[in-house]
């Protein structure tokens, strides 16, 4: 593997833990409050493989750093601009057609990436890549199957699944935003160049989304600011209050 800055690595490491951790959280939300009981299990499902990919992750990030951090140190004792997931991922999750939608198009931008990752110059991410890429490939033809039966279901459905594409549409673009460290990571073979994804990107989704008779905006407006920690939502303050109490309430608690 060719040399990489180790903060480089770690950031990479944080991009890719934090977006499924927090993902996994959103998910964790319907526990208990999906429509149909199969729906239940399934998004549950969904988001306990997010978390084990984040144990991953954000375990060979506190490895990298070698500061006598954890995985769950990472996760719940960081504050909220210390985060690096896409705001994608941290917003609320709406209806059920928004938090499919939102599946779907994460889904596909993760199949794309851990598609790459699995070649790795760094073997510990190559092995990441290729775990994590069995659960996320049912992951995508899941959300996929369910965006297209709803896009082309009835007509409030459509409705409902046309007006969750058209909000989370803007947050798409910061998929594709490259810096310092993803050059850096690139140069060195480590993680593709995030700008490179976007043609596979787009011929996944292009092709779902028209078996859905769903419309993608023309705006060409994105957010961003989440993968490099200068701007989050609103929201994410929110949902780390929920999901860091326990842990900073009694510090050290074993169970």
């Amino acid at each position: 593997m060719a040399d990489v800055d180790k903060d480089k690595l770690v950031q990479f490491l944080l991009r890719m833990g934090d977006n499924t951790l927090i993902l996994g959280h959103r998910v964790s939300e319907w526990c208990g409050h999906s429509p149909v009981l199969e729906e239940d299990i399934a998004l549950a499902n969904t988001a306990l493989d997010l978390i084990g990919q984040t144990q991953m992750w954000l375990g060979y990030a506190a490895e990298v750093q070698d500061e006598g951090k954890s995985a769950d140190d990472l996760a719940f004792l960081r504050d909220v601009w210390d985060f690096r997931n896409l705001l994608l991922v941290e917003l609320p999750n709406g209806d059920f057609g928004r938090t499919l939608m939102r599946q779907f198009l994460f889904d596909a931008w993760a199949s794309v990436m851990l598609g790459r990752l699995i070649r790795s110059s760094d073997e510990r991410i190559a092995a990441i890549a290729a775990k994590a890429g069995k659960e996320v490939a049912y992951h995508v033809e899941r959300s996929a199957g369910t965006v297209v039966g709803l896009g082309d279901g009835t007509e409030e459905s459509h409705d409902r699944m046309q007006a969750a594409l058209d909000y989370l549409w803007p947050y798409v673009g910061e998929m594709f935003e490259s810096d310092e460290t993803d050059a850096a990571l690139a140069a060195a073979k480590i993680a593709p160049d995030p700008s490179s994804l976007r043609t596979d990107y787009d011929a996944l989704v292009n092709k779902v989304l028209a078996e859905a008779t769903l419309d993608i905006p023309a705006g060409k407006f994105g957010h961003k600011g989440g993968r490099t920690g200068r701007m989050h939502t609103e929201h994410l303050g929110h949902l780390l209050a929920t999901m860091q109490y326990l842990p900073r309430a009694y510090p050290g608690a074993e169970w």
